[in-house]
């Protein structure tokens, strides 16, 4: 009889010490998701891109290898690619073997990132980039950004048409629609919206081989270049642009200023 109570306590017991057990246990794993939710809730969720299969190093990367995964922000931040750059990936070559559901860092893209592989790529075929010094003011104000349109003005000193022995200013447009691809240091790719105007001295354009030769030899000749910016759906063209000098503005001045105030103010003379 003692025996069985003793074995009963025992069993009462092992219970107890197992519940008690199953409650710490429980208690812990409430305290681990309890964690882990804080730290989701701390942390932005983002979409990062992945690999849908083994690639060994030297894969081109095609759309059908890539998928997306979320991942919290803090540890991929800046190295793995994001969803909104997922099409920079296309045709590009890895360097290193990636598993199956790896994220894709920039570090294992051969060129790296978009801003880092220069400007060469960006620029059109049969098309050259080339820089010119200009400016503040000469920059309009240095509002002019990339991918932004504008005309190209220069001043430079000529002979004049009735002494040619003295020189004259003649003010005349040189390049009319042409492409900024940079500003200073700044290209599309790498400038952020909230970038400050000004803060450069030189900037890229899209020219033809010809184009660049002009301009080349305008700057050469101690020219002023200019820049007029454009509305970007603006591709009109003005034809047969005059040269302008002291006699040219003098003479058209006021034809000019009724110009302006009829046909673009809509006013009429009283």
């Amino acid at each position: 009889m003692k025996q069985n109570i003793i074995l009963v306590i025992s069993v009462i017991a092992g219970l107890a010490a197992a519940f008690v057990t199953m409650k710490y246990f429980d208690a812990k794993d409430a305290e681990v998701a309890r964690l882990k939710a804080e730290i989701r809730s701390s942390q932005r969720i983002i979409s990062i891109v992945v690999v849908k299969r083994d690639l060994p190093a030297g894969t081109v990367l095609q759309r059908e290898d890539l998928g997306l995964q979320d991942y919290p922000e803090g540890p991929v931040r800046g190295h793995a690619v994001g969803q909104e750059d997922a099409h920079y990936l296309i045709g590009r070559q890895i360097l290193r073997l990636l598993e199956r559901g790896a994220p894709v860092y920039w570090s294992d893209i051969e060129g790296g990132p978009p801003g880092s592989r220069g400007l060469a790529e960006d620029i059109p075929q049969k098309m050259r980039a080339l820089s010119i010094t200009v400016g503040g003011a000469a920059a309009v104000s240095g509002m002019v950004r990339p991918n932004d349109r504008v005309d190209v003005l220069g001043t430079f000193s000529f002979p004049s048409a009735r002494n040619p022995a003295e020189l004259e200013l003649v003010t005349l447009t040189v390049l009319q629609d042409v492409t900024v691809l940079a500003t200073g240091r700044d290209t599309a790719k790498t400038i952020g919206a909230t970038a400050r105007a000004g803060g450069y001295n030189m900037v890229t354009l899209s020219v033809t081989p010809r184009e660049a030769e002009m301009l080349v030899f305008a700057e050469q000749i101690k020219g002023r270049l200019v820049l007029s910016l454009r509305n970007p759906s603006d591709v009109s063209f003005e034809n047969d642009l005059p040269r302008v000098d002291f006699d040219k503005i003098q003479e058209e001045i006021r034809t000019l200023n009724l110009f302006r105030q009829e046909n673009l103010l809509r006013k009429r003379q009283p």
